[in-house]
């Protein structure tokens, strides 16, 4: 029987990819390079979990300018806290009794409509910025095998065509794209904000020998810029989850905002710890968590 031949002008399909997008480093330099080296088509998928507007309000754009064909913009805050915060918090939950798990929430969720996206879009791949040193590499993948194990998961920072092996290399690569950064080679923290906390790691935390100089907080103030006199706050509780602050109801997105805006004045929060990753290193992050 003859075989069926393309013809001449037929193209092979493009491969499909839906990235996790927060437009921060990592996830910036990808999109150019999922394009230069598997002549994908992107498909970003940027979660609004709190890390306010002016991160999430440019994303869009960024993408579609970086390189993405479309960019999914959608806001989880209501689902991250309802469906991942509160049932952690009833269960009084740290990691080392002290990290209160705001990154390790998100992830799943990201990934959870990562996944939808990608097969609502007939998307045959999945990709995120984690790197291979870090537990979020486990979050995102676990997440896409449980929900559809067909699909291609492309993790860059462990492939062998990715040949950036640093935040310096990954910032002389956006440059010479020219993809807009907020960072520089003199602040290079790795951040990861939501609704929940704020995380900071690399910079000068990769050097346990020297002081940290708090100049990445966002949120929170640090215990001398804090007020010396006491503010009082009533939270109110129905089985265990947060309705009202100061005798007020509130829907979970604006409860957070304004614990946030109390706990991040006093100073409340700020966790600067070495921890165990699920790979086996230590790590030094420093973590803003002021209405947790």
């Amino acid at each position: 029987m003859a075989s069926k031949r393309k013809s001449a002008g037929s193209k092979s399909k493009k491969l499909k990819v839906v990235l996790a997008y927060s437009g921060g480093l990592d996830t910036s330099v990808i999109i150019p390079w999922l394009v230069e080296n598997y002549d994908a088509e992107v498909i970003a998928f940027a979660a609004d979990v709190g890390q306010g507007a002016v991160e999430v309000d440019p994303l869009k754009k960024k993408a579609l300018a970086t390189g993405a064909v479309k960019c999914y913009v959608s806001d989880l805050r209501k689902e991250f806290l309802e469906e991942y915060v509160w049932p952690v918090l009833k269960a009084g939950a740290r990691y080392e009794g002290q990290y209160l798990l705001g990154t390790s929430m998100a992830r799943p969720l990201i990934a959870k409509h990562q996944v939808l996206i990608a097969e609502k879009e007939g998307a045959t791949a999945v990709s995120h910025g984690a790197t291979g040193k870090g537990n979020d590499q486990v979050r995102f993948e676990l997440t896409y095998m449980a929900m559809n194990p067909h699909l291609q998961i492309i993790a860059p920072w462990k492939d062998p065509k990715w040949n950036i092996h640093s935040r310096e290399d990954a910032i002389e690569y956006a440059q010479k794209r020219k993809i807009p950064l907020t960072v520089s080679k003199k602040k290079i923290y790795s951040e990861d904000g939501n609704l929940w906390h704020l995380s900071h790691e690399g910079g000068i935390l990769e050097y346990p020998e020297k002081e940290n100089t708090y100049d990445m907080l966002k949120l929170t103030a640090t215990p001398e810029k804090a007020p010396n006199k006491p503010e009082y706050v009533t939270i109110e509780f129905n089985k265990g989850i947060p309705v009202g602050v100061n005798g007020k109801k509130k829907d979970a997105v604006s409860l957070l905002e304004a614990l946030n805006a109390l706990g991040g004045k006093h100073g409340c929060g700020l966790v600067d710890m070495v921890e165990n990753r699920l790979v086996g290193m230590k790590s030094r992050g420093v973590y803003e968590t002021p209405g947790g």
